[in-house]
Protein backbone atom coordinates (compact mmCIF):
# COMPACT_ATOMS: atom_id res chain seq x y z
CA UNK A 1 0.00 0.00 0.00
CA UNK A 2 1.42 3.18 -1.30
CA UNK A 3 1.41 6.45 0.99
CA UNK A 4 -1.51 8.05 -1.24
CA UNK A 5 -3.52 4.79 -0.67
CA UNK A 6 -2.93 5.24 3.37
CA UNK A 7 -3.82 8.73 3.18
CA UNK A 8 -6.92 8.22 1.22
CA UNK A 9 -8.30 5.49 3.90
CA UNK A 10 -6.98 7.32 6.74
CA UNK A 11 -9.48 10.63 5.05
CA UNK A 12 -11.78 8.37 4.13
CA UNK A 13 -12.10 6.56 7.36
CA UNK A 14 -12.45 9.87 9.65
CA UNK A 15 -14.44 11.54 7.55
CA UNK A 16 -17.52 8.29 7.82
CA UNK A 17 -16.24 8.43 11.35
CA UNK A 18 -17.04 11.95 11.93
CA UNK A 19 -20.27 12.52 10.21
CA UNK A 20 -21.45 9.57 12.62
CA UNK A 21 -20.62 11.42 15.12
CA UNK A 22 -22.17 14.21 14.36
CA UNK A 23 -25.75 12.86 14.32
CA UNK A 24 -25.37 10.60 17.53
CA UNK A 25 -23.60 13.34 19.77
CA UNK A 26 -25.87 14.85 22.23
CA UNK A 27 -23.92 17.49 22.83
CA UNK A 28 -24.93 20.15 19.81
CA UNK A 29 -21.41 21.67 20.43
CA UNK A 30 -19.79 18.34 20.26
CA UNK A 31 -21.87 17.47 16.95
CA UNK A 32 -20.45 21.01 15.20
CA UNK A 33 -16.67 20.26 16.01
CA UNK A 34 -17.00 16.90 14.76
CA UNK A 35 -18.82 18.15 11.66
CA UNK A 36 -15.83 20.72 11.38
CA UNK A 37 -13.14 17.52 11.59
CA UNK A 38 -15.56 15.81 8.79
CA UNK A 39 -14.88 19.31 6.72
CA UNK A 40 -11.49 19.10 7.05
CA UNK A 41 -10.85 15.10 6.19
CA UNK A 42 -13.12 15.92 3.37
CA UNK A 43 -10.78 18.76 1.77
CA UNK A 44 -7.94 16.57 2.36
CA UNK A 45 -9.66 13.96 0.01
CA UNK A 46 -9.87 16.57 -2.86
CA UNK A 47 -6.27 18.16 -2.21
CA UNK A 48 -5.71 13.84 -3.12
CA UNK A 49 -7.72 14.03 -6.22
CA UNK A 50 -5.83 17.51 -7.13
CA UNK A 51 -8.72 20.05 -6.64
CA UNK A 52 -6.91 22.14 -4.47
CA UNK A 53 -9.34 24.85 -5.33
CA UNK A 54 -12.32 22.96 -4.13
CA UNK A 55 -10.27 22.14 -0.34
CA UNK A 56 -9.25 25.35 0.21
CA UNK A 57 -13.11 26.48 -0.71
CA UNK A 58 -14.15 23.87 1.49
CA UNK A 59 -11.80 24.83 4.58
CA UNK A 60 -12.29 28.49 4.37
CA UNK A 61 -16.14 28.89 3.57
CA UNK A 62 -17.46 26.06 5.21
CA UNK A 63 -15.14 25.57 8.52
CA UNK A 64 -13.83 29.29 8.27
CA UNK A 65 -17.79 30.51 8.01
CA UNK A 66 -20.46 28.13 8.37
CA UNK A 67 -19.16 25.91 10.79
CA UNK A 68 -17.89 28.42 13.13
CA UNK A 69 -21.26 30.29 12.32
CA UNK A 70 -22.60 27.08 13.66
CA UNK A 71 -20.83 26.90 16.71
CA UNK A 72 -21.72 30.50 17.88
CA UNK A 73 -25.25 30.01 17.10
CA UNK A 74 -25.29 26.59 19.28
CA UNK A 75 -23.41 28.40 22.21
CA UNK A 76 -24.98 31.67 22.39
CA UNK A 77 -28.99 30.74 21.13
CA UNK A 78 -31.40 29.83 24.54
CA UNK A 79 -32.57 26.75 23.29
CA UNK A 80 -34.34 23.99 25.07
CA UNK A 81 -32.29 21.05 22.87
CA UNK A 82 -34.20 18.62 25.96
CA UNK A 83 -37.50 19.90 24.50
CA UNK A 84 -36.22 19.67 20.56
CA UNK A 85 -34.99 15.83 21.68
CA UNK A 86 -38.55 15.16 22.84
CA UNK A 87 -40.11 15.87 19.80
CA UNK A 88 -37.33 14.28 17.93
CA UNK A 89 -38.20 10.89 19.71
CA UNK A 90 -42.01 11.86 18.99
CA UNK A 91 -40.86 11.13 14.83
CA UNK A 92 -38.81 8.24 15.40
CA UNK A 93 -40.69 5.62 14.07
CA UNK A 94 -41.15 7.80 10.16
CA UNK A 95 -37.36 8.41 10.38
CA UNK A 96 -36.62 4.47 11.00
CA UNK A 97 -39.19 3.73 8.36
CA UNK A 98 -37.86 5.85 5.79
CA UNK A 99 -33.97 5.10 6.75
CA UNK A 100 -34.90 1.88 5.72
CA UNK A 101 -35.95 2.57 2.75
CA UNK A 102 -33.52 4.74 1.36
CA UNK A 103 -31.30 1.36 2.66
CA UNK A 104 -33.16 -0.97 0.52
CA UNK A 105 -33.34 1.32 -2.72
CA UNK A 106 -29.43 1.58 -1.77
CA UNK A 107 -29.43 -2.22 -1.88
CA UNK A 108 -30.91 -2.56 -4.83
CA UNK A 109 -28.83 -0.17 -6.92
CA UNK A 110 -25.96 -1.72 -5.87
CA UNK A 111 -27.38 -5.31 -6.58
CA UNK A 112 -27.75 -4.66 -9.99
CA UNK A 113 -24.65 -2.68 -10.23
CA UNK A 114 -22.45 -3.00 -13.65
CA UNK A 115 -19.30 -1.07 -14.13
CA UNK A 116 -19.27 -0.08 -18.15
CA UNK A 117 -15.96 -0.11 -20.15
CA UNK A 118 -16.58 3.75 -21.28
CA UNK A 119 -16.67 5.05 -18.19
CA UNK A 120 -13.27 6.09 -17.45
CA UNK A 121 -13.11 7.98 -20.85
CA UNK A 122 -16.56 9.15 -19.99
CA UNK A 123 -15.12 10.46 -16.68
CA UNK A 124 -11.93 11.96 -18.27
CA UNK A 125 -14.00 13.54 -21.23
CA UNK A 126 -15.97 15.92 -18.07
CA UNK A 127 -13.44 18.21 -17.90
CA UNK A 128 -10.55 19.38 -20.29
CA UNK A 129 -7.10 18.22 -20.37
CA UNK A 130 -5.29 19.25 -17.13
CA UNK A 131 -2.41 20.30 -19.68
CA UNK A 132 -4.59 22.77 -21.46
CA UNK A 133 -6.49 24.29 -18.64
CA UNK A 134 -6.18 24.56 -14.85
CA UNK A 135 -8.63 23.19 -12.76
CA UNK A 136 -10.17 26.06 -11.60
CA UNK A 137 -10.33 27.23 -15.01
CA UNK A 138 -12.19 24.31 -15.84
CA UNK A 139 -14.32 24.32 -12.55
CA UNK A 140 -15.75 27.56 -13.85
CA UNK A 141 -16.38 26.33 -17.25
CA UNK A 142 -18.65 23.86 -15.61
CA UNK A 143 -20.85 25.38 -13.48
CA UNK A 144 -21.04 28.78 -15.15
CA UNK A 145 -21.37 27.27 -18.65
CA UNK A 146 -22.61 24.03 -18.99
CA UNK A 147 -24.44 23.58 -15.66
CA UNK A 148 -25.63 26.73 -14.86
CA UNK A 149 -29.21 25.93 -15.00
CA UNK A 150 -28.71 22.92 -11.79
CA UNK A 151 -26.03 25.49 -10.42
CA UNK A 152 -29.11 27.54 -9.72
CA UNK A 153 -31.60 25.34 -8.63
CA UNK A 154 -29.27 24.00 -6.00
CA UNK A 155 -28.97 27.45 -5.27
CA UNK A 156 -32.66 27.71 -4.68
CA UNK A 157 -33.13 24.47 -3.08
CA UNK A 158 -31.04 25.90 -0.34
CA UNK A 159 -32.37 29.25 -0.20
CA UNK A 160 -35.59 27.48 0.49
CA UNK A 161 -33.73 25.12 3.06
CA UNK A 162 -32.66 28.26 4.90
CA UNK A 163 -36.23 29.75 4.82
CA UNK A 164 -37.47 26.87 6.10
CA UNK A 165 -34.84 26.62 9.08
CA UNK A 166 -35.46 30.03 9.82
CA UNK A 167 -39.54 29.39 10.10
CA UNK A 168 -39.06 26.44 12.01
CA UNK A 169 -36.40 27.83 14.50
CA UNK A 170 -38.50 30.88 14.62
CA UNK A 171 -40.43 31.34 18.36
CA UNK A 172 -41.97 34.45 19.44
CA UNK A 173 -41.73 35.54 23.26
CA UNK A 174 -44.31 37.62 24.92
CA UNK A 175 -41.43 39.09 27.42
CA UNK A 176 -39.80 40.77 24.89
CA UNK A 177 -41.09 44.33 23.53
CA UNK A 178 -40.48 43.96 19.63
CA UNK A 179 -41.05 47.19 17.00
CA UNK A 180 -44.00 47.07 15.12
CA UNK A 181 -42.91 48.77 12.01
CA UNK A 182 -46.96 48.83 10.42
CA UNK A 183 -47.59 50.66 13.75
CA UNK A 184 -44.75 53.46 13.37
CA UNK A 185 -45.81 54.00 9.79
CA UNK A 186 -49.78 54.33 10.21
CA UNK A 187 -49.70 56.79 13.40
CA UNK A 188 -51.05 60.06 13.63
CA UNK A 189 -48.10 62.67 13.63
CA UNK A 190 -51.03 64.92 15.73
CA UNK A 191 -50.73 62.30 18.69
CA UNK A 192 -46.83 61.73 18.52
CA UNK A 193 -46.29 64.01 20.62
CA UNK A 194 -47.91 66.07 23.10
CA UNK A 195 -47.06 69.91 24.40
CA UNK A 196 -46.93 70.61 28.24
CA UNK A 197 -47.40 74.17 29.57
CA UNK A 198 -45.23 73.67 32.83
CA UNK A 199 -45.79 76.62 35.42
CA UNK A 200 -42.53 77.45 36.67
CA UNK A 201 -41.77 75.96 39.89
CA UNK A 202 -43.91 73.35 38.96
CA UNK A 203 -42.77 69.18 37.39
CA UNK A 204 -44.62 67.28 35.20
Amino acid sequence: MSVVDFTFYLFAIVVVIAGLLTVVSKNPVHSVLWLILAFLSSSGLFVLLGAEFVAMLLIIVYVGAVAVLFLFVVMMLDVDFAELRGEMARYMPLALLMGVVILMQLAMAFGVWEFSDQAQGLRGAVTPDAAEVHNTAALGLLIYDKYILMFQLAGLILLVAMIGAIMLTLRHRTDIKRQDVLAQMYRDPAKAMELKDVKPGQGL
